[in-house]
């Protein structure tokens, strides 16, 4: 491979070791590379999620990020504590805050709350090279939160992703440009690579492909007729080319829907989905009208119990494109009433508002004056704005059956103090 016509540039891609759990651990006063800490959704249900836990948990005891509470053993050292999701994204902006004292904000892209590329191009003169920029911006996280990081260093996102994730989090900084990537990246099986998951790992076991070497060297056309555009960017990858930015305003993206769902901790029967189902309306819709959208397609997915399994997914379009939340509430009661089963209890609902259009582009109905029943969702998304979330609800929502309440102290699904 000729990669001279490829841009070679000095990108980071720093990730916080188990980031909730290393938080918790500076907080009660504990190194969170030797302690035991395990950070659950909700500590009073058994069946609740460890969100995370620190690396000595992980090693001594095999607990991993899709364990659950019970799975967790009796051991006394273990400290376990209710997930902060405040505090994490806290950290996460000062995190962002010092890494912005080294480079510009379009040199920043915030992967997700714990892991983020850094373009460093041209700092030279200023810190050093790539490697004594990464050294300085490890030992500044730890020296000012406590938290130890990996850091992978490419010509592209993609190597230092992969890097990192291969290496880094072995010896703490590791580097792969293009000519390293033979050595680096072929050798390990594809399961182990970014951006491959177990399904497509299974595709590519059963045409014989099971190290990233073999998919780099595997036929070109062969993969784009077998997976299509996805095939050749897994040939692409494979070779460690990565086109996409790496300077920018990272932060926006189109908006191509809006939607809401939420997980029920208790079974709900066809009376209390009603209930739940306008409260997640008011939510998608409050959102649109905040963005100033309108959508033409409104969908509804219901999942049943573990003991009946099973569900629907279904959508309808509406002639005059809304963000009313009675109005997107109305078609998704038609659609339970049409496809529910009449009997099995529900425990996920999702409701999404998609088709959007500018609010000012819709044509206006002359035989209906929506005029009143769009101010009322802009009133109360005002007074939301200033006095809080729940400053003013419907009275449904303070129900049983209601989700806003509690979900107004989340961030993410989990407890944000």
């Amino acid at each position: 491979m000729d990669y001279s016509s490829y841009p070679h540039n000095d990108v980071l891609c720093i990730d916080m070791r188990s980031f909730y759990a290393s938080v918790e651990a500076v907080k009660l006063g504990l190194d969170p590379m030797k302690a035991m800490v395990a950070v659950v959704g909700d500590p009073n249900r058994s069946g609740s999620i460890v969100l995370a836990a620190s690396p000595e948990l992980k090693r001594k005891h095999g607990i991993s990020n899709v364990s659950r509470f019970f799975e967790l053993p009796d051991d006394p050292n273990i400290h376990i504590v209710r997930a902060h999701m405040a505090d994490y994204l806290q950290v996460s902006i000062e995190i962002t805050k010092l890494i912005h004292q080294y480079v510009p904000m379009d040199a920043i892209h915030q992967y997700s709350v714990d892991e983020v590329w850094v373009t460093v191009n041209g700092l030279g003169r200023l810190f050093g090279d790539c490697w004594e920029v990464a050294r300085k911006m490890k030992q500044e996280i730890f020296d000012n939160f406590g938290i130890t990081c990996s850091i992978g260093i490419g010509d592209n996102k993609f190597l230092a992703k992969v890097v990192m994730d291969l290496h880094g989090k072995k010896v703490g900084i590791a580097e792969c440009r293009y000519k390293d990537v033979a050595e680096k990246l072929w050798p390990f099986p594809v399961e182990d690579i970014w951006g491959i998951g177990g399904r497509m790992k299974r595709n590519l076991n059963r045409m014989g492909i099971v190290t990233l070497g073999q998919l780099a060297n595997f036929d070109l056309e062969h993969l784009k007729k077998r997976f299509g555009i996805m095939g050749e960017q897994l040939y692409w990858h494979a070779w460690g080319i990565d086109l996409s930015p790496v300077y920018g305003d990272f932060s926006k993206t189109e908006q191509k829907g809006f939607g809401h769902g939420i997980s029920l901790l208790r079974d709900y029967t066809k009376e209390d989905v009603a209930i739940c189902i306008l409260d997640l309306c008011e939510e998608v819709c409050r959102r649109a009208r905040t963005a100033g959208k309108v959508g033409k397609t409104i969908h509804l997915g219901i999942a049943y119990s573990k003991e009946t399994g099973g569900g629907f997914s279904r959508s309808r379009s509406v002639s005059l494109p809304t963000n009313i939340t009675m109005d997107v509430y109305r078609i998704c009661m038609q659609l339970f009433q049409e496809f529910y089963d009449g009997e099995s209890n529900i425990r996920h609902v999702y409701v999404t508002l998609d088709n959007l259009f500018n609010k000012g582009e819709t044509q206006l109905n002359l035989f209906e004056d929506r005029s009143k029943k769009t101010d009322i969702g802009y009133v109360m998304d005002a007074i939301r704005d200033k006095y809080g979330a729940t400053a003013i609800l419907r009275a449904t929502s303070y129900t049983d059956a209601g989700v806003t309440l509690d979900r107004s102290k989340k961030i993410g699904g989990h407890n944000a103090q």
